[in-house]
């Protein structure tokens, strides 16, 4: 059965009619390098999802996971992440070398929020990097390099309608900060960081739908 569909939106005006726009703490969280906040969650991660494109705007998503901390930072504007040996059809590695634009989320499980980077990448093979990103003594042939443009935590709603983790416990000490510490730092706020911190927890009960 093929779909048609009357109501398309196609701009931004009719988007945010709908929507609306969003508010300070939303369009001040993104930073254009890794802080002590986003350098946490990196070391926890031990999945990321990488998305790229190549030049016809065909688009792939690839799942990488390894032992957390696996994606290393090495300063505050660069990553590297190993590329380890799979089917061989290599769509990340391919999209790259055609367009070097890159996403990256980063996921710890047990968190509801995430970590979402995006940049530009090239692949490397330097020796010095690939023993970096060696596990139990196996180098990766590939190390992909990720220049950071852009850093920002993204809030736990779709952890939460997908009960993606199903036993949270929140009364746990989190292995990194919360969303309220990291919002703050980022938008460098003037709001007390337990009142933000409530005020999303209030969200995620009231606006899920």
């Amino acid at each position: 059965m093929d779909w048609t569909f009357e109501k398309v939106i196609t701009t931004e005006e009719e988007l945010r009619d709908i929507m609306g726009h969003p508010n300070e703490i939303v369009t001040s969280k993104t930073i254009d390098y890794i802080d002590e906040n986003c350098r946490g969650f990196i070391e926890k991660s031990p999945f990321i999802t990488i998305a790229t494109s190549d030049l016809n705007n065909n688009f792939d998503v690839s799942p990488k996971g390894d032992p957390e901390g696996f994606v290393k930072i090495l300063n505050d504007t660069t990553l590297a992440i190993p590329d380890r040996p799979g089917n061989r059809k290599a769509d990340t590695l391919r999209n790259i070398i055609q367009n070097p634009n890159i996403g990256l989320i980063f996921l710890i499980p047990g968190i509801k929020e995430t970590l979402r980077v995006n940049g530009t990448a090239k692949i490397v093979t330097d020796k010095k990097v690939l023993e970096l990103l060696s596990h139990k003594g196996k180098l990766p042939s590939f190390a992909i390099i990720v220049k950071v443009q852009e850093a920002f935590m993204h809030c736990a709603k779709c952890i939460i309608r997908s009960k993606l983790w199903r036993n949270i416990d929140d009364t746990q000490e989190r292995a990194v900060p919360s969303l309220g510490k990291v919002l703050v730092d980022h938008g460098k706020l003037e709001i007390n960081v337990e009142e933000l911190d409530k005020m999303i927890r209030d969200d995620e009960k009231t606006n899920l739908y």
